[in-house]
């Protein structure tokens, strides 16, 4: 980080500081979060060929937040460093690790609206479309306008963002060529619950800029859905979510895709006065794909930001960092089994069976839609009401056909094993990366 950078988070931070000296004027809450995670890496997110070797390290993240609240006002700021240890000399002058993550103001108009502008986390349902990636050290946020109404168990959220390309104001429209990143959106969303049912409903429209096309077209895309619907009848809980994608991708072809799952979860025993309880679920998702013999049109469904390692097994070979998009889909068939020995530790172990949701041709015929399988453990203990500590172990059994699409001369064994200390004394989610 550079010397002016330095200057620039003193003088956000020291106005802030003084204004917490005077009570009068607002109240003041500064916290933090710091995690530290080891990783050994054996096929996770890219599996290995027979030349590689498996990778190790540790990955930081530190984040400092602070909160300043007057009245109907809230302002918000997250300045984090993000850091592989040693990737930075002991004797340095600055570095490129420390970043704004969000920075936003919030103004309640009465007692059900509000508007927030400024980076700010879309961190939704079960975060499959629209997630905050807290998985990964860096996170993700939205430069993004929010007006919202919210009443008793009704939430309406409409809002919408438009991106330019940084340094220097342009004097005439330039090609955004950021990677990754809408030109613009706009979402609406609504989410109502009761006891037993519990939904929500998304619209969310994005343009891209591709700036490899002669007069820099930008090419639309349109999401709707149900990322939320879910009942529960005393032990028994019915859940699901649907997509539909239509318009066009990053490469101007017709697209059209869709993204569904249901699962059913059922509570055998619970002790609430000890902590102890053991679940199980069984379910599907289905993501569609494009035939491998097909170039005219897109059928392959997009999670754009959701937090994808939460879906699809913890060896993160689908749809994280965008691997296996524009491919042929995946159906994802799943058994979790969770058991919490008390209110501060418990162990869950995941089986998935994975198949290509459309044709694998490899240009003489067809293959098996088998992928293969994937185990995941993992485990978690709390502690302090600050400090939690949490492990897992994957292991992934491909298929001919996984070797196919992803790459041939893959080594048999591709695995992945990790612990992780998590530090946040003030946030109610004491583990991350689990999704039961």
């Amino acid at each position: 980080m550079n010397t002016s950078w330095r200057g620039v988070w003193l003088s956000c931070l020291i106005p802030v500081i003084a204004l917490a000296q005077e009570p009068e004027k607002g109240k003041f809450v500064l916290d933090g979060q710091l995690l530290q995670r080891a990783e050994y890496r054996h096929g996770h997110i890219e599996p290995l060929s027979e030349e590689q070797e498996a990778a190790k390290f540790i990955t930081h993240r530190a984040r400092l937040q602070a909160h300043y609240s007057f009245e109907n006002l809230t302002l918000f700021m997250s300045v984090q460093d993000i850091r592989t240890w040693g990737d930075s000399p002991q004797v340095k002058r600055d570095d490129n690790n420390l970043s704004l993550h969000e920075a936003w103001a919030h103004y309640k108009l009465d007692n059900a609206w509000s508007i927030k502008v400024g980076r700010q986390e879309l961190n939704y349902d079960n975060a499959r479309f629209l997630g905050n990636l807290d998985w990964f050290m860096q996170g993700r946020a939205h430069d993004f306008a929010m007006i919202s109404y919210e009443k008793g168990n009704r939430k309406l959220h409409i809002g919408g963002g438009y991106n330019q390309n940084g340094g220097n104001l342009p004097v005439a429209e330039a090609p955004f060529v950021v990677p990754n990143q809408y030109k613009s959106a706009q979402m609406l969303r609504y989410e109502n619950k009761s006891e037993t049912w519990h939904y929500s409903f998304l619209v969310w429209n994005e343009s891209r800029q591709n700036a490899q096309f002669e007069g820099n077209p930008h090419f639309d895309n349109l999401t709707v859905g149900l990322p939320t619907l879910q009942y529960t009848h005393g032990k028994n809980q019915f859940s699901g979510f649907a997509y539909y994608q239509t318009g066009k991708d990053f490469m101007g072809k017709s697209l059209s895709g869709y993204d569904v799952s249901a699962q059913y979860q059922r509570t055998f025993f619970h002790d609430e006065t000890a902590g102890k309880r053991f679940r199980m679920i069984a379910g599907f998702e289905l993501i569609s794909g494009t035939n491998t013999t097909e170039i005219e049109n897109n059928y392959s469904f997009n999670p754009l930001y959701g937090t994808n390692h939460l879906f699809n097994g913890y060896m993160d070979v689908f749809y994280v960092a965008n691997r296996h998009l524009n491919s042929v889909g995946l159906n994802d068939y799943y058994l979790k089994g969770r058991y919490d020995f008390s209110k501060k530790f418990f162990t869950q172990l995941d089986y998935h069976y994975f198949q290509a949701n459309a044709e694998v041709n490899n240009g003489v015929e067809n293959l098996s839609s088998a992928l293969g399988s994937e185990i995941d453990l993992s485990l978690g203990y709390i502690v302090s009401p600050a400090f939690s500590i949490q492990g897992g172990y994957s292991h992934m059994f491909q298929t001919d056909t996984y070797d196919f699409i992803k790459g041939d001369n893959l080594q048999p064994t591709q695995n992945w094993a990790y612990v992780m200390l998590i530090f946040r004394p003030n946030m109610p989610q004491k583990f991350i990366g689990i999704l039961f």
